[in-house]
Formats: structure tokens, sequence, C-alpha cells
């Protein structure tokens, strides 16, 4: 068994262990973040009808201005700020935090502290 595979598997574990607790509804959807080498991605989702309310990433058509020269914790910042925002279009004040198995430091954390700043409640 290689180093990378055990990573895989382990990030899946806590994924699931993390998925049985945490359930987004329509009054408080879920905030599932994920992180690859180069990008960021992040969605608001209501597990009930299994629906993307809102999202946003470092390759969204809105913040690809923005993005000029930002990268890592920065650009993790900007998603998490966009992405308040548009919950707040949507009324959607709540939320539950899903790390979908990343450790909560660097651009993870960055992201959900502008989501905080933002408006958003966890």
């Amino acid at each position: 068994m290689s180093l990378r595979h055990s990573k895989k598997i382990g990030r899946k574990r806590r994924q699931e262990r993390v998925r049985k607790t945490i359930q987004g509804t329509d009054g408080c959807p879920r905030l599932c973040v994920y992180r690859s080498l180069k990008h960021i991605y992040a969605q608001v989702i209501t597990d009930e009808t299994g629906k993307t309310l809102a999202s946003a990433s470092t390759l969204s058509a809105e913040l690809k201005d923005k993005l000029d020269g930002a990268k890592g914790v920065e650009a993790a910042r900007l998603v998490g700020l966009t992405l308040a925002r548009q919950c707040k279009e949507k009324d959607i004040n709540r939320v539950i935090f899903d790390r979908n198995g990343f450790l909560y430091h660097g651009r993870v954390k960055a992201l959900a502290e502008a989501a905080r700043d933002g408006g958003l409640v966890f």
C-alpha cells in the first residue's frame, strides 16, 4: 500500500464519519469545501432535496478578474466572501460547515473565516 493510497483512504474515512452526523436541511444547509492542489471549491447544499443552492471557486467567472496574482490563502478568502455574498442574496444566514475530510487549517480555515466575516453563521 502506497502513501498516496493510505492518504485517500484516511480522508474518505474522515469524510464518512462527519457525514453520518451532519445533514444539510433547507433551513440550515451544508457548506462543503473541496481543496485540490491548485484550486478551492465551496458549495452550499441542501441534503433534503439534493440541490446546490450556491457555489464559488477559484475557477468562477466572477472571481477570475479579482484573482489576479492571488493564490492559496488569499484566493480562498475571496472564494469565502463570494460564497457568503451569494448566500445573503438568497436569504441563507446559517450553514453547517463540512470540511470534507480536509484538515481545518490553511486554505480551508481561510475560506471558513472569510465566510463568517461575510455574514454566515456556523
